[in-house]
């Protein structure tokens, strides 16, 4: 059943506020009946954070019935909830996969709670959240865990029972929650679905890697800040143009929208979150995922969505669709200025967040490579068409921006490339001599694989020398440790994602001066 089949926009938002607005409801489980088995075996989650409130998440599962049922929710300052602050119930409704959002208001800013649900008998493990410090509040610290593409064949996800260990205030993760392939070559282990096409599909694999303890443990262990890439939906896909791979007959804004509610259904986030279609928007269907979140005036969160309102890619071989590698000079639209990876009104939007005063760092969470990468070594510029390199002009539009409006210290944060590349955002990528203007750490993946060869990468860093560190070989995630003077990267990662015991090690550690971005090497 896809979304236009259930309802249209406006009604599945109605539904999905309706369900999401906070009211105690009492206890009502004779009047739901016992669960054959225990309906919380997806876990908990929190996210979407503001100073007086927070986002929770459950999905209930089982043999359940084809209607509405009532889920109560806890939020206490204690373990034992003792000391319960807020309580509420939701309805879990059938058109939305019977998942929970509650937003609860009310509680107290830069304050960490614990959060339980309850279903008849039946009562959801404990979760930990905290609400963000006053706009204008003074901070000290700020840890922040960033991680992207966890395609679950490749390996199992011990990268997150050691995220568990970090002591995060939060997790920003960059994109390909789960991938919508069938199968693997050379699997670490199997799932039994096929493509992800319908509605049915897309919640059947997001239920697969939900049910991943250390996933659940860590989604417990903190908010999550969320955006996506392309496997959400499809490889390589462009606002409502299709991507390559996998059946491509059908309505693609049908699989889009499917793909969209089930992404809503599965994640804390707000249900403002789905609106209707942007005008001239050529799908319709739309979410609007990018956001922003002051921690404090320490930093300022801007979490992007490049995905799903960017131009196609420009120039791939054989005019088909999606990405590959391009030489500019054989491509007319590369540097056409009317291109754009953001889409006009994130753009703007982006802009007058960035007009809105300053914090100490000004952190976004986006999907990939940021800095400009040659990716061929040897005579000649090739550029892969999918990442910020494919769409130059938007990207100078940025750099410009953040001159412009003097915003604290840039840190561009990225994923999907599957390595980690840790390097200078530079003012005008054309000029070797241009200034740093930021910092860049693109993340490696949970545990999706790298096609880059250990002997490309001595090359790649020599020709693109505002670039100071890349390794492809592991798999982990990054944590970001700021402060009003200082911030210090680390990048951790686990020596065998084959191996659900597998340990964690530090690869790497950088440290930067607020208003100075210049990275050393711890």
């Amino acid at each position: 059943m896809l979304i236009h089949e259930v309802t249209d926009r406006r009604g599945l938002l109605k539904l999905a506020v309706a369900a999401a607005a906070s009211g105690w409801l009492g206890r009502v489980a004779s009047a739901q009946g016992r669960f054959g088995r225990y309906p919380f075996s997806l876990g908990v989650a929190s996210g979407s954070p503001t100073p007086d409130g927070v986002v929770l998440w459950t999905r209930l599962m089982g043999d359940l019935p084809a209607r509405a049922l009532t889920v109560q929710w806890e939020v206490a300052t204690d373990e034992r909830f003792a000391r319960v602050v807020r309580r509420g119930a939701q309805q879990a409704a059938p058109e939305l996969a019977h998942s929970v959002h509650a937003e609860v208001q009310g509680l107290e800013p830069d304050r960490w709670y614990f959060y339980r649900f309850i279903a008849d008998d039946a009562v959801s493990a404990i979760g930990r959240t905290r609400t963000l410090p006053a706009p204008d509040a003074a901070v000290a610290r700020l840890r922040l865990a960033y991680a992207s593409c966890q395609r679950w064949e490749h390996g199992y996800f011990s990268a997150w029972r050691h995220m568990a260990d970090e002591n995060l205030d939060a997790v920003l993760f960059l994109g390909d929650y789960i991938y919508e392939y069938p199968a693997s070559s050379r699997p670490v282990r199997l799932h039994t679905g096929g493509w992800a096409l319908s509605l049915a599909d897309y919640r059947a694999r997001y239920a697969l890697y939900r049910s991943e303890p250390e996933l659940q443990a860590m989604h417990a262990a903190c908010p999550w800040l969320v955006t996506w890439d392309d496997h959400e939906v499809q490889n390589d896909y462009a606002a409502g143009t299709a991507g390559s791979g996998g059946p491509q007959a059908g309505d693609f804004a049908a699989r889009r929208a499917a793909a969209y509610q089930a992404f809503y259904e599965h994640m804390p986030v707000r249900a403002s979150a789905l609106t209707r279609a942007l005008a001239g928007l050529r799908t319709g269907a739309e979410m609007r995922i990018y956001s922003q979140q002051r921690f404090g005036r320490l930093a300022n969160l801007l979490l992007l969505d490049d995905r799903q309102y960017r131009d196609p890619q420009a120039c791939t071989s054989g005019g088909k669709s999606g990405s590959g590698l391009v030489d500019p000079a054989a491509c007319p639209a590369w540097n056409d200025p009317a291109r754009s990876l953001l889409g006009g009104a994130q753009e703007k939007w982006l802009e007058e967040s960035l007009a809105r005063g300053a914090a100490t760092w000004t952190v976004f969470g986006q999907q990939t490579l940021f800095g400009q990468r040659g990716a061929k070594p040897g005579p000649g510029p090739w550029f892969w068409n999918d990442g910020w390199d494919g769409y130059g002009a938007a990207r100078r539009r940025l750099t410009d921006a953040l001159q412009r409006h003097r915003v604290g210290t840039p840190v561009m944060l990225g994923g999907d490339m599957h390595e980690n590349w840790v390097g200078h955002v530079k003012a005008d990528y054309a000029d070797p001599g241009s200034a740093a203007i930021g910092l860049e750490f693109c993340g490696t993946s949970i545990t999706s694989r790298s096609s880059t060869r250990k002997d490309q990468l001595v090359p790649l860093l020599a020709e693109n020398p505002h670039f100071v560190f890349a390794d492809a070989d592991r798999r982990g995630y990054g944590v970001l440790e700021f402060t009003p003077s200082r911030l210090v990267t680390t990048l951790r990662v686990v020596d065998d994602v084959t191996r659900r015991d597998s340990r964690i090690a530090t690869l790497a550690a950088f440290t930067a001066e607020a208003g100075r971005p210049q990275l050393e090497r711890v």
